[in-house]
């Protein structure tokens, strides 16, 4: 019954989703295969495929170590990776060129999947956080393919709302045959939507694994310079923010102005088509907007004084934050449940975020007992951070190592997944070939 009235809702929807695809410029890109007009041809005929499918950009970059492990231990795996977005694309193809190959998830119709999974043929399916699209399970159950959730997650929202349909959660989660999950919280409300105890797992989560090869606290691969920033200036890098939250950290910034001369912020909107938006609302508080794009193409911008960095290029904040003193991590000062706290931590930087971290609850929780992380709860408070740590060096020296340490003590994530993977889809069986 849950599936034939899902199906039916569908076909209802389908000239509206449509409308919304050809609509959004982000979202033209790979239309044809995405409708199930065009298929990723050649795949099905080649053994040893395995499908991956990792939304946007934060769950591409989440599971880079783990593709790029399993590439190296698996040379004769062909790993497909497909996102929704755009932006998950490109990181695709600039975080795992020569190890995965790209394609756009299909629309969740019976006949749409059913086409795509026929091409493909692949051992297995991994799913990265909470992407449950009942029909394409069920086709791969049907089937005999193995589905697994990796670095799986529900948020409250999420959980909230799949609790009105409980039923049709239990059947959707029947098809899965393992999940791999990043929190306590997280099995536990697996396991409440109806999903088999045996085979949810907690084993942490992959981001911490970001870090594993190598430490690149000691050098960044972007020079200061590059950005106009001197090095007698301090740099505030503000990652991943979203309206209102910016009109915050600018208005802290202002304030932080009247008193330090020599601090410079840095905004990177987590959608950086905002950026003309954003651009307008940088001069409104009476500062000079620094286009990183424009920097790029060698146009010669005001560097001298309190002035607003744009970042309106992709893939760059995760190395931007090692030029910071402090950072913040956005979505968290405005409800949206917060963004990778850990990018920072990476480069042994405290790191600022607000109230809202339910997407990022046992980082947060973690970082905070550590003493590697500072929860503010408004513009105010965020100002007397960056102040205090403006006016005491080893302060922010200690946050920073703080910080680094959970990344230390929580690695191996990686590992314990790919252990369990390697049971349950059978990869053995590529060891050879």
């Amino acid at each position: 019954m849950w599936y034939g009235l899902y199906n039916v809702l569908l076909i209802l929807a389908f000239p509206f989703i449509l409308c919304a695809l050809l609509i959004k410029k982000r979202c033209r890109s790979g239309l044809l295969q995405r409708i199930g007009w065009v298929v990723p041809r050649g795949w099905g005929s080649q053994q040893n495929v395995l499908w991956i499918h990792a939304v946007s950009l934060g769950e591409v970059a989440a599971i880079v170590p783990f593709v790029t492990t399993l590439h190296q231990r698996y040379p004769a795996l062909k790993i497909i990776v497909s996102t929704v977005t755009e932006t998950g694309r490109e990181a695709v193809r600039q975080r795992l060129a020569g190890v995965a190959t790209h394609c756009f998830l299909p629309l969740d119709y019976p006949w749409i999947v059913n086409r795509f999974i026929a091409s493909l043929n692949p051992m297995g399916f991994l799913v990265v956080e909470t992407e449950l699209w009942p029909n394409l399970l069920r086709s791969l159950s049907r089937r005999g393919i193995p589905s697994v959730i990796i670095n799986g997650r529900l948020s409250s929202r999420s959980f909230s709302r799949y609790q009105w349909v409980r039923p049709f959660m239990r059947q959707i989660l029947s098809t899965v045959a393992l999940g791999l999950l990043q929190s306590c919280r997280d099995e536990r409300r697996f396991v409440e939507l109806g999903a088999l105890p045996d085979r949810m797992h907690r084993t942490g989560n992959m981001k911490f694994d970001l870090a594993m090869n190598g430490d690149c606290v000691s050098q960044s691969l972007v020079e200061r310079s590059a950005f106009g920033v001197s090095e007698d200036e301090r740099l505030i890098v503000a990652g991943s923010t979203h309206p209102t939250e910016e009109e915050i950290l600018l208005e802290s910034y202002r304030d932080l102005t009247r008193s330090f001369r020599n601090v410079v912020l840095l905004l990177a909107p987590r959608h950086i088509e905002r950026s003309d938006v954003l651009a307008r609302t940088i001069k409104e508080f009476g500062f000079s907007a620094v286009r990183r794009s424009r920097l790029l193409e060698g146009v010669a911008q005001e560097a001298v004084g309190p002035r607003v960095i744009l970042l309106d290029t992709r893939g760059e904040l995760a190395q931007v934050y090692g030029l910071a003193f402090m950072a913040f991590v956005g979505g968290t000062l405005v409800p949206v449940g917060g963004h990778n706290l850990l990018e920072p931590t990476v480069w042994a930087k405290p790191v600022c975020f607000g109230p809202y971290t339910d997407h990022c609850h046992e980082i947060a929780d973690l970082l905070i007992e550590s003493g590697g992380g500072i929860r503010v709860r408004n513009g105010r408070e965020l100002t007397e951070t960056f102040v205090k740590g403006i006016q005491n060096q080893d302060w922010v020296s200690h946050i920073g190592l703080n910080a680094r340490k959970v990344i230390d003590d929580n690695q191996g994530v990686v590992e314990r997944n790919l252990a369990m993977v390697e049971q349950v889809v059978g990869l053995s069986r590529c060891m050879s070939d």
